[in-house]
């Protein structure tokens, strides 16, 4: 379970898509009180952030239209409280770049700056 602190820009459609389902996830478990994953520390770091939460979803969903997707998800906006920025990391920005490098995936074509493979 991962919600990257970097630009949706920078993840291939594989992490951007999974990260938006586990930011759903989270949401839920805060929201709704669901047991599943409550302690893990992806969910423990927005605990009192919510309104980060909202806004970390609703840069997902900017990016998910801009490829051309279907956003049909909307958080309840009421639920939005507390902090409005994210300044709990479980890793570094410079360390998530370096993970996402790892990966056999296409975030490097991001991450380098040269256009993701058609």
């Amino acid at each position: 379970m991962r919600i990257w602190d970097l630009s949706p820009a920078k993840l291939c459609r594989r992490h951007l898509l999974a990260e938006h389902r586990e930011l759903h996830a989270v949401w839920s478990i805060l929201t709704r009180g669901k047991k599943g994953y409550a302690q893990h520390p992806e969910t423990l770091r927005w605990q009192g952030r919510l309104k980060a939460l909202y806004l970390r979803h609703e840069e997902l969903v900017v990016e998910l239209k801009a490829r051309g997707y279907a956003h049909r998800s909307p958080l309840e906006i009421e639920l939005a409280t507390g902090e409005s920025k994210q300044t709990q990391l479980i890793d570094s920005p410079a360390e998530q770049l370096r993970i996402l490098r790892s990966k056999n995936c296409d975030c490097k074509f991001y991450i380098e700056g040269t256009a993701p493979p058609e």
